[in-house]
């Protein structure tokens, strides 16, 4: 029988094995989660919601365990991987208070007696989530998904399977009914018939899948096969412009928190950093000093900044990204070379001298990686930033706001931030565009995503007058 082995990537020691499921399993909880769904779209919304806030209770509960938990699986700083947790916490109390008004009957007008439009879960959902926020991914899909009246099947990355299981567990001890959301436990190597056949099947209504460019396009194509609602979001590029105005001090400080969140490993992480020309000097200076001064180590150690990477694979892509960008004139201000350490490591990198032909401009570098390429004014710097197949979020650093957003809307991304890092917020609406993904998660869009708005229209029981339309 196939098992899963998850690795501790700061030392490369075994931590668990678990076994795969049989495709006898994986029937018996897509029944499980079929069964439980119209019964629990049936509970009063304010049963839900009430659940749900039972779900951050629960996981507020287990607050360290889950944390070290994610450091030991894929190698998150345990300061990060608390605040992940408080954060899935954060987003289970924020729609259980808020969800119930995004997904109320909304009346309107017309010459209908009454005609509204109501929004009704669409069934069963199947949830293909990625190892770098191994609860945040889950939990900021499943909060809304669940409220809405939808029950979840879970396809986790292995390299996490403990965290999926927790999150199962989560979901168990919080009250929520059997079947509402199970976790499927497949070996690397049956994940793409294991998918397609779950997309195939007729009890699965749709799927949402935050991963990699490759992985998004198999599952949308398979997806579309069988007309069914797809979500995605990808991977991302995302610039980080500094105009020549900008005070360096907080744009110096608020890079190293853009670049490194999560050692590096973050969709929505600033990659490309774009500076005119007349601070460049000042801010690789500066920059470099305080990548040289982040604390590399051991995850669990409070006082570390980066960790290492999720995985062995993960670091030699990353190498072979910055070697290739140096044999192309790219010049090594801190960092650029693996750590001789036990495990996936990879020294906070600054490059500079940068082209757009480089790799670290050209794809998606998944690590603590920075490139930064200067430009000559505010109209080369849209230019360059929008210069990517990505679109998922940006951010613009100016003394003036306005000049800020003249800059931004020029960039295409799902995001815009002025003078701030981006980051998600379960308040307000997340993804892509262009090869980043479609769809949106958080917010009240987030609430709507996985639910069919649904037209009701009572007339007066006689036929309108004049000829007839469709």
């Amino acid at each position: 029988m196939p098992q899963i082995t998850t690795v501790n990537p700061a030392t490369g020691e075994t931590l668990a094995t678990y076994k795969a499921f049989t495709p006898q399993q994986v029937e018996a909880a897509v029944a499980e989660v079929h069964a439980a769904q119209p019964a629990w779209a049936a509970l009063d919304i304010a049963e839900r919601a009430s659940r749900v806030k039972a779900l951050g209770a629960a996981i507020r509960s287990r607050r360290e365990e889950l944390a070290r938990l994610a450091v030991n699986e894929m190698g998150k700083p345990i300061g990060e991987a608390l605040a992940e947790v408080d954060k899935c916490a954060w987003v289970c109390d924020y729609y259980a208070e808020h969800g119930p008004g995004f997904l109320a009957d909304r009346e309107v007008t017309t010459d209908a007696e009454r005609s509204w439009v109501s929004y009704e879960p669409l069934g069963v959902v199947l949830a293909i989530m990625p190892w770098n926020f191994p609860y945040w991914q889950v939990l900021r899909f499943a909060a809304p998904t669940l409220l809405a009246g939808n029950t979840a099947l879970l396809k986790h990355s292995p390299n996490v399977t403990g965290c999926a299981l927790a999150i199962e567990q989560l979901v168990r001890d919080a009250g929520l009914p059997d079947g509402v959301l199970r976790t499927l436990v497949i070996a690397e190597d049956d994940v793409p018939a294991t998918t397609a056949s779950l997309l195939a099947d007729d009890r699965v209504a749709a799927v949402t899948l935050t991963g990699s460019e490759r992985a998004g396009s198999a599952v949308a194509a398979e997806a579309g096969r069988h007309i069914k609602k797809s979500l995605l979001e990808l991977g991302g590029s995302d610039p980080f412009v500094v105009l020549d105005d900008a005070d360096l001090d907080t744009v110096v400080a608020a890079a190293v928190k853009a670049r490194f969140i999560n050692s590096g490993q973050s969709c929505l992480a600033a990659k490309r950093f774009i500076v005119h020309e007349a601070v460049v000097a000042e801010f690789l200076d500066r920059y470099a000093d305080a990548v040289d001064a982040l604390t590399v180590g051991d995850p669990s150690d409070p006082g570390t900044n980066v960790g290492p990477l999720a995985r062995e694979d993960l670091a030699t892509a990353l190498e072979r990204q910055v070697t290739d960008s140096v044999a192309m004139g790219a010049t090594v201000r801190s960092g650029g070379a693996r750590l001789e350490r036990p495990g996936a490591w990879f020294a906070p990198t600054v490059l500079a001298d940068v082209d757009l032909d480089m790799p670290v401009m050209q794809q998606e570098t998944f690590g603590p990686v920075a490139a930064v390429v200067a430009v000559r004014d505010d109209e080369q710097a849209a230019q360059v930033a929008d210069a990517t197949t990505y679109g998922l979020g940006a951010s613009v650093w100016s003394a003036d706001p306005n000049r800020a957003l003249a800059v931004g809307k020029r960039i295409t991304s799902g995001a815009m931030f002025v003078n701030a890092v981006v980051a998600s917020d379960p308040r307000l609406p997340f993804g892509g565009t262009r090869r980043s993904g479609y769809g949106r998660e958080l917010g009240e869009a987030g609430a709507l995503e996985f639910t069919n708005a649904r037209t009701y229209y009572v007339g007066a029981g006689t036929p309108a007058p004049g000829p007839a339309t469709e």
